[in-house]
């Protein structure tokens, strides 16, 4: 019920404080104990000693785990001073198209960052996760997974509002043509009519094996580095016990994008070319799948826009972009199955225990054998323009 402008500014109010007293605190190794540590600060509409005067009602403003998650910003590169000047120095944008959770999404003015409001139980779920992403990330800062950046909670009204901030996936900058949620499964897996009447709807595993029936086509390097990163985290997923993600795949379509722009006589010729990348390491799909290896490869990231290049049947140059989303509702679901195969079997347990693994096999099977495919190489170019895959031919 809080409004979203007063909910945005206590937002930022409290972004700047916590960060802001984070950084006379000196450098050091996570701890075990900083993955469970929460702060909390108040906010009185007249200021305080410790934080200036606003325009809304009283509020108290909770960081869960800063220090551990300083360490994952630093980790992907993110200054504090970059992270407080994205979310706090222009007003967030609230994006109208919320997800089947109705959460709310902000996104930070340069397009870096993502806000979504959480649930009481995913904000729980995120805190115990904590340890075990922080190992992983450690060993593997390359991943599809959502990129957790902070945990806030905004205490309102006799209202909490949690909120996590993560990386944008979409960058507003690109036009995407066609948007897909995919788990790998066919069961009731098909956009509603309400989502299709949306302006950018979001559509499901029936209606890609319906509009892209010969899946997207990736030159091999990339369909390996991308079938390697997704074994990857489903394996994470599925040590967590986590069902129930998605991957979201959004699709620019170049060639169309070109004939749009000669429709409109030029004149937004402008808008493709987005003079600031993203800064955070690691947070484009292109940098997520990517190995060092490819680094100076054949394809220019920046050229891209962050994007994997791709092909469809009819031979348009795509970019696509990749993450997995829903990790965190897992834990209802997880709940509620939970009751009912104990009521089917005895010994609950052991199914419990075999299902995630049952979801994770499904879900990569469908990315790389029916969603993602290698370009055939009878289709490919002659050799030697092969290393140079759709770059010379540019316009």
């Amino acid at each position: 019920q809080t409004t979203s402008s007063a909910l945005k500014g206590a937002i930022q109010l409290g972004i700047t404080h916590t960060v802001g007293s984070l950084s006379t605190k000196p450098e050091r190794d996570v701890l075990m104990q900083d993955f469970y540590v929460v702060e909390s600060i108040f906010f009185p509409s007249e200021g305080s000693n410790l934080t200036p005067g606003h325009r809304y009602n009283d509020f108290r403003f909770k960081t869960y785990a800063p220090v551990a998650f300083r360490y994952f910003r630093e980790l992907f590169g993110i200054r504090p001073d970059d992270y407080l000047y994205s979310l706090c120095n222009e007003p967030l944008i609230e994006l109208s198209n919320s997800g089947a959770s109705g959460s709310l999404f902000y996104v930070s003015s340069d397009d870096e960052f993502i806000i979504k409001t959480v649930q009481h139980k995913e904000a729980e779920f995120l805190q115990k996760l904590l340890p075990g992403y922080y190992m992983n990330l450690n060993q593997n800062p390359r991943t599809l997974l959502p990129k957790f950046y902070g945990l806030y909670c905004v205490q309102a009204g006799g209202k909490n509002i949690r909120i996590v901030v993560m990386n944008n996936l979409l960058p507003r900058s690109v036009k995407m043509h066609l948007k897909y949620d995919l788990k790998g499964s066919t069961y009731k897996r098909r956009a509603s009519q309400k989502e299709r009447e949306k302006d950018f709807p979001t559509y499901k595993d029936l209606d890609f094996m319906q509009d892209i029936p010969d899946g997207l086509f990736l030159d091999s390097d990339m369909y390996n580095a991308l079938c390697k990163t997704l074994q990857r985290d489903c394996l994470v997923l599925q040590s967590f016990k986590i069902m129930d993600y998605s991957l979201l795949v959004a699709i620019h379509n170049i060639d169309l994008a070109q004939r749009e722009h000669v429709m409109a006589d030029g004149t937004s010729q402008m808008d493709t070319r987005r003079p600031a990348a993203q800064r955070a390491l690691y947070s484009t799909a292109m940098e997520s799948i990517q190995g060092e290896a490819r680094h100076g490869g054949t394809i220019e990231t920046d050229d891209q826009l962050g994007g994997i290049p791709a092909r469809n049947a009819r031979g348009e140059r795509l970019l696509l972009y990749i993450g997995i989303i829903d990790v965190l509702q897992s834990y209802r679901f997880v709940k509620k199955l939970e009751h009912s195969w104990k009521a089917l079997v005895h010994d609950g347990d052991t199914v419990s225990v075999h299902r995630p693994s049952f979801y994770a096999e499904r879900f990569q099977r469908f990315m790389c054998s029916t969603a993602f495919k290698k370009i055939p190489l009878r289709a490919s170019p002659s050799k030697k323009s092969r290393s140079g895959t759709a770059v010379p031919r540019r316009s």
